[in-house]
């Protein structure tokens, strides 16, 4: 209990503080002391306000009205005309929903530690035709770098020596490897799979293509428009209302009193409180579903967005090649044709070996016995099955070895990538590989639909036929392909119908993930750094909760919106009835303390109910 207490001190100093002089207060007024009492409740009550005042001014300096200006009216007034309890409950009132408004925007630290953790420190160089390791930040345009297997590409440049196969899934979000030989260009970022190769600089480290991606996050973030409160919004006229009401109230009467009784309840804590509770109640609530939404002010902008854009592989697929076609030639059957390319595969760490290896196995496929295997970086796989040769591998592998290739094949012409198997120089077939959409990637852009989302967008780093494929098969009409982080930036800041959502997993989605009016990114097998990137985390790998994210925002912002007007609404009824001078200042400050409550208790309506909470799940 005393380590609560200290905790609650610690977090919140100022209510803490507050509660303090009012329990002193009472206590000196119950004592007979009230001369003490109200001197204490007096200077508190003012110290109080030259914070709140300084922060009207600074709001107004920069183009804002919010609502602080009734409530330092109010505490000013309840001071000079000696009402200090009217004064401290309006203070406690403040305080505690400063308190709480803090809770509920309490960001949390975007950091590129993962990021920057990534990025390569050291690198191989040949120098007067010697490898010698030096800090991949002296690397300089020309300098002949070596890339050993395993290794992140330090620079970005042309390959001169070697072939392999590439991860560029940091960069592009493509989750099958790209090949590269002699004449290549390969970015800094990516990481060499197979062999060894040697690549000329053709940038710095600070100039190339990751550390751009380090500058896109810091850029956006920086750039980010600040979002208005809620509460603000309703501000000037609840303002202007209460001080003509006040001030209609004073003139009448011929009475000051008469103003502050009108001023006190029109003090704008149902303003203050309305939101953020229910805003916190919202958070807590897609907490339930594995959905951290970082801030308040994230949620509020995920209810207001009209367009989402998704990027492709991880998100609206799963993210892992499998076998999508067996294509037998001749004789050969399709059981026949897996079960050479699984025998010879199966001696691979290779990602698409991997999938020919798993897809005989569910298959039940008797894998061929191969011998003397070996693996050509960059190109495939050589091996002998029952004395003959055998390649598994690239088209240009088996062309190379004097295989004739059947002229009908043109895979590459629909975006797919594929393995080729050849046997004693005939072509045997191919395999096609294919990362599948999400079972609930089209279930989840139809619940977008329903709740209201009429645009949706694909933006990836894949080529258009693949994207395209992909588009069509979970309902998405427009289209943005072959696009590197920067070009995701520019197709998000064209989108007409803003706000606009970005949904993605990988590092290269950190940049637009930032520079999206919301970033929502799915944790649970993506990129750390798109996580803290993003305003929006889902921790579960379920594409689905996108669809629940946005249903909670939605909901939370349309219950926050209604708190705050029923709380205007009583506000303006109790102003009216207060304006007669039948109530004292202080009986408005309790009946305010009422109001509040009544705003509350609505605004955890935004919590949810067993029942709806169900709901957003079917």
């Amino acid at each position: 209990m005393l380590k609560k207490i200290k905790a609650f001190v610690s977090n919140y100093k100022q209510l803490a503080v507050v509660l303090l002089v009012f329990v002193a207060g009472l206590v000196l007024d119950l004592s007979g002391r009230d001369r003490f009492a109200h001197l204490l409740l007096g200077v508190s009550s003012i110290i109080v306000t030259i914070p709140l005042a300084w922060g009207m001014i600074q709001t107004l300096r920069s183009g804002m009205f919010g609502v602080d200006l009734l409530a330092i009216t109010a505490i000013v007034t309840s001071v000079i005309l000696g009402e200090y309890w009217a004064g401290m409950v309006i203070v406690l009132m403040l305080t505690g929903g400063e308190a709480l408004e803090d809770y509920a925007e309490g960001r949390a630290k975007v950091e590129l530690t993962s990021l920057m953790e990534r990025k390569p420190t050291k690198a191989h160089v040949i120098k007067s035709g010697k490898t010698v390791d030096v800090k991949a930040s002296s690397i300089r345009v020309g300098d002949k770098v070596v890339i050993l297997p395993g290794e992140v590409v330090p620079v970005d440049g042309e390959i001169i020596e070697g072939s392999s196969s590439f991860d560029e899934s940091s960069l592009t979000g493509e989750s099958l490897p790209v090949d590269r030989k002699i004449g290549d260009k390969t970015l800094s970022g990516s990481i060499n799979n197979e062999g060894r190769i040697v690549l000329k600089a053709t940038s710095s480290a600070e100039d190339s293509q990751y550390q751009q991606i380090i500058k896109l996050v810091k850029s956006a973030a920086s750039s980010q428009s600040p979002f208005v409160r809620l509460a603000d919004r309703y501000s000037i006229p609840f303002t202007l209302i209460s001080f003509m009401i006040a001030g209609t109230a004073w003139i009448l009467s011929g009475d000051p009193v008469r103003f502050l009784e009108v001023i006190v309840v029109a003090t704008p804590c149902p303003l203050l409180l309305g939101a953020p509770i229910a805003l916190v109640s919202g958070m807590s609530r897609s907490a339930k579903f594995g959905i951290i939404i970082k801030n308040g002010s994230a949620l509020e902008k995920l209810a207001e967005v009209n367009t989402i854009a998704f990027d492709k592989t991880g998100t609206l697929t799963i993210g892992k090649p499998s076998v999508d076609k067996v294509n037998a030639f001749g004789k050969t059957s399709k059981e026949e044709l897996l079960s050479v390319a699984a025998g010879v595969a199966q001696n691979s760490t290779h990602i698409l070996s991997s999938s020919i290896v798993e897809s005989a196995s569910s298959k039940k496929i008797k894998f061929a016995k191969a011998k003397q295997v070996n693996e050509v970086p960059g190109q495939g796989l050589k091996a002998k099955i029952g004395g003959k040769n055998v390649l598994v591998g690239r088209l240009s592998m088996l062309e190379e070895n004097g295989v004739n290739i059947p002229k009908n094949i043109s895979v590459k012409l629909v975006g797919q990538t594929a393995t080729y198997i050849s046997q004693n120089n005939e072509f045997l077939g191919y395999i096609t590989f294919m990362d599948h959409v999400r079972e609930d990637s089209k279930g989840m852009l139809r619940r977008l639909k329903s709740l209201g989302i009429k645009h949706t967008l694909m933006v990836t780093g894949d080529n258009e036929a693949t994207a395209k494929q992909i588009a069509k098969q979970v309902g998405i009409e427009k289209v943005e392909a072959n696009c590197l982080p920067a070009d995701k930036i520019h197709a998000i800041e064209r989108v007409e119908n803003k706000p606009v959502a970005f949904v993605g997993d990988g590092v290269n989605d950190a940049p637009v993930l930032t520079s999206a009016d919301v970033g929502i990114a799915l944790g649970a097998r993506g990129s750390t750094v798109a996580s803290e990137s993003a305003d929006v985390v889902i921790m579960l790998d379920d594409i689905s909760r996108v669809a629940t994210s946005y249903g909670i925002a939605k909901k939370t912002f349309q219950i926050a919106r209604q708190a705050i007007m029923i709380g205007i609404f009583i506000s303006i009824g109790l102003m009216l009835i207060f304006s007669t001078g039948k109530f004292k200042a202080v009986q408005g400050a309790a009946i305010q303390e009422l109001v509040d409550i009544t705003v509350i208790i609505y605004a955890l309506r935004a919590h949810g109910s067993k029942k709806s909470n169900k709901m957003l799940l079917a």
